[in-house]
């Protein structure tokens, strides 16, 4: 009997998480593998074929992974996507946004300081966004449009991983989401907001199916390449000159894109797992 297990987080209650575990579960069920839904509670071994990883918990999949279970995506790959700075270096080479790792404070009554204030302008000038390095969704992810909101907001996040980043004009309130399954480009759409600087679904944002041109294609997959993702959403902005890389999300909600798309995320997940642990193309 072929077994396979989807871990979620302990306490994931939203829409849009469960919706992708249960078509995962409904695709792999139809291609003959049995599958069961856990919660991520105290789990460090399972007794099964392979463990769809949805979960950002590193120390849990690391454990599984050390037992000789294969897990999509490893471990490694998902705490390179989880922290947006850690992301940032990994792509060294590919057009991003240009990044600065913000100083962690550990005196919380310590007062930001100013030359990192002006130092932060100096280098990318205004608006300017400022995210906390671990967040999911458009939320730790903020923009100032003025020094004092700046100061706020540093103020705000001083004590959590943060970084600050150039502001690009050109995909204010519009992205592209791609999602790479099995190292290939499988589908694209493009989000976009008409209240917020943020284009994702989940905070209001629309989307719309969108044809990747060849170039921009290798780019998504050569990210997945260097983060060895089988699964993963690519987030790219309009950049003067071309796309540039904005974030990479291993565990990447597909549920707008489905509707979006009509294109099956799920059952292409499912079959490249398939090929992978047993070798059979479905």
């Amino acid at each position: 009997m072929k077994r396979g297990t989807i871990l979620i987080n302990a306490y994931a209650t939203s829409e849009s998480e469960l919706y992708s575990v249960k078509r995962l579960k409904e695709e792999l069920d139809t291609l003959g593998i049995q599958t069961e839904i856990r919660r991520n509670v105290l789990v460090s071994r399972l007794d099964t074929d392979f463990c769809i990883y949805l979960d950002k918990d590193k120390y849990a999949g690391e454990l599984l992974e050390k037992s000789g279970l294969r897990l999509f995506n490893r471990p490694e790959a998902i705490a390179d996507c989880d922290d947006k700075m850690r992301t940032y270096m990994k792509l060294d080479g590919f057009p991003m946004p240009d990044t600065l790792a913000g100083p962690l404070c550990y005196l919380p009554n310590e007062p930001v300081k100013e030359e990192l204030i002006d130092g932060v302008v100096s280098r990318f000038g205004l608006p300017v966004v400022v995210k906390e390095c671990f967040g999911s969704l458009g939320k730790g992810v903020y923009k100032a449009d003025t020094m004092e909101q700046l100061r706020e907001i540093a103020e705000q996040v001083k004590c959590k991983p943060h970084l600050f980043q150039k502001f690009i004009a050109g995909s204010a309130g519009r992205d592209v989401r791609v999602i790479v399954i099995g190292g290939k480009v499988f589908s694209a759409m493009l989000r976009t907001s008409q209240t917020d600087f943020r284009s994702n679904v989940e905070l209001g944002g629309k989307g719309e199916k969108y044809e990747l041109a060849r170039d921009r294609i290798t780019l998504c997959e050569a990210v997945a390449r260097r983060l060895n993702l089988d699964y993963c959403g690519i987030d790219l902005l309009f950049g003067e000159d071309g796309f540039l890389v904005c974030e990479v999300n291993s565990n990447a909600f597909f549920g707008g894109m489905e509707r979006v798309t009509g294109l099956n995320v799920a059952r292409a997940y499912a079959e490249h797992i398939i090929n992978e642990i047993y070798g059979e193309n479905v």
